[in-house]
């Protein structure tokens, strides 16, 4: 009976806490004029290390990551760990992409934040809400969050860009960076949020082809209406 009893009060003690996290929530959008964009550890031999994505998603979704900062115009700062080791370099089309962006060779340091140089370097963009993503998601992407939450930053953590392991070692990852107030989001969601309005700037001009590009459902359903508009029929029977 005791026993009973004591799992009854740790499941009021549960649901008061989430009661507490929910009164306490402030919905803080994205702001793309606010905001720095960091690719974290994103390295050719860490790739190989990610489990919970097929190869040829995770590597879509680690370039589409990057890609955004060019549709926004986002600050970029780039970050690898020992890449003259095992963990090799960053893909080379990241490299390319940001040519001008502050890439910092982290040579011993596994939380980014511990160099003096990164900090540095995302310091000086000025920007307080950051958006980041890196391989392993336990453990480049969750020390650096938690660090950046400590430090006053609104962190937002793209997990289609990061990868772990395992799923279940990302699902751990991404409620612990929940618990300390990290946002947890998709690219596609991170997408929507810096742009907020199809008819914004940039807007659906130039959000529609990075969809194109990167996210096959959206390009498809996009594709799909302006078939329909410039040569569609309705069949019979078909109606909204």
């Amino acid at each position: 009976m005791a026993k009973f009893g004591l799992i009854g009060l740790c499941l009021l003690n549960a649901v008061y806490a989430t009661l507490a996290l929910a009164s306490n929530f402030t919905y803080e959008r994205i702001d793309k004029n606010n905001t720095v964009l960091l690719v974290v550890d994103h390295q050719v031999g860490l790739f190989q290390l990610v489990r919970d994505f097929q190869a040829d998603e995770f590597r879509n979704n680690i370039l589409a990551h990057a890609a955004i900062a060019k549709v926004f115009n986002l600050p970029t700062v780039l970050t690898t760990s020992a890449e003259t080791g095992p963990n090799g370099p960053l893909p080379k089309e990241i490299v390319e992409m940001h040519s001008d962006a502050p890439l910092i060779k982290r040579n011993g340091e596994v939380n980014a934040w511990d160099n003096k140089d990164f900090r540095d370097a995302v310091q000086a963009t000025g920007k307080k809400q950051v958006i980041l993503a890196g391989i392993t998601t336990d453990v480049c992407t969750t020390f650096l969050a938690l660090s950046l939450v400590a430090e006053g930053y609104t962190v937002y953590a793209n997990a289609d860009a990061s990868g772990a392991m395992s799923k279940r070692i990302a699902d751990d990852a991404n409620d612990r960076m929940r618990a300390a107030g990290v946002h947890v989001y998709s690219g596609f969601a991170v997408a929507c949020d810096l742009m907020r309005d199809w008819r914004n700037t940039p807007g659906s001009v130039e959000l529609l082809p990075y969809f194109d590009k990167y996210l096959a459902q959206y390009a498809y359903l996009a594709r799909g209406h302006d078939a329909a508009v410039d040569r569609g029929t309705l069949l019979p029977g078909e109606a909204e």
